[in-house]
């Protein structure tokens, strides 16, 4: 994998990244933490091909053998990335009621300040949506999480306190189209406006076919 840097200290190689509710003390959360801001900033600066294990490890001021405990490769570190963000997408959300007078009309709100905020920081973006797509079975649980963040998001624009089957599908198609329109505005093959058009209308074909008759 790009940027993965060779060094004994792989153990955790094909195994997820190690999960913040299984680091004990304040220090190892505190590392955590250093570890995924480095990786944020050399992604913000460069994008995805900045983030280069030894780097993060050198600006998170942590030795190369303790990032791999922590983060098997930079997927991992840049999922875990992504995750971050939207835990504090979804925070914000909380804090004020979403505009809008129906589901589609909130989801929609939801998915264009998103997608704004990720725009403002065109490398970071390309980064953390590139390592997503890129994700194998070894980075499962990560990418799991980040679905997770999603869907919550999702639920709470639209007013769902217990999704049923059919709205979880409805929420991982909304996803992967959000997913793939990111990838297509940071490959320049989509601009800004593009993929708000895009999105309005899979949420209404989604949400309210009638209206795109």
């Amino acid at each position: 994998m790009a940027g993965k840097s060779k060094a004994p200290a792989q153990s955790r190689t094909g195994m997820g990244a190690l999960p913040s509710d299984e680091l004990g003390s304040a220090a190892q959360r505190d590392r955590r933490r250093r570890i995924i801001d480095a990786t944020l900033a050399l992604a913000s600066k460069g994008g995805y091909d900045a983030v280069q294990m030894r780097a993060v490890a050198e600006r998170a001021e942590v030795a190369l053998g303790t990032l791999y405990r922590y983060f098997p490769s930079k997927i991992h570190l840049l999922v875990s990335g992504l995750a971050r963000e939207f835990e504090r997408a979804r925070e914000k959300l909380d804090r004020s009621a979403i505009p809008g007078e129906t589901p589609s009309e909130r989801l929609i709100f939801v998915l264009n300040r998103n997608t704004r905020t990720m725009q403002r920081d065109p490398h970071l973006t390309e980064a953390m949506v590139r390592a997503f797509m890129f994700a194998d079975t070894s980075a499962a649980a990560e990418v799991e999480q980040v679905g997770k963040l999603m869907e919550d998001m999702f639920a709470k624009a639209m007013r769902i306190e217990e999704p049923t089957e059919h709205d979880r599908d409805v929420f991982h198609l909304i996803a992967d189209v959000w997913m793939a329109n990111l990838v297509a505005w940071v490959t320049r093959r989509a601009s800004a406006a593009d993929v708000a058009n895009r999105l309005e209308l899979s949420v209404h074909l989604l949400l309210d076919p009638s209206k795109t008759e």
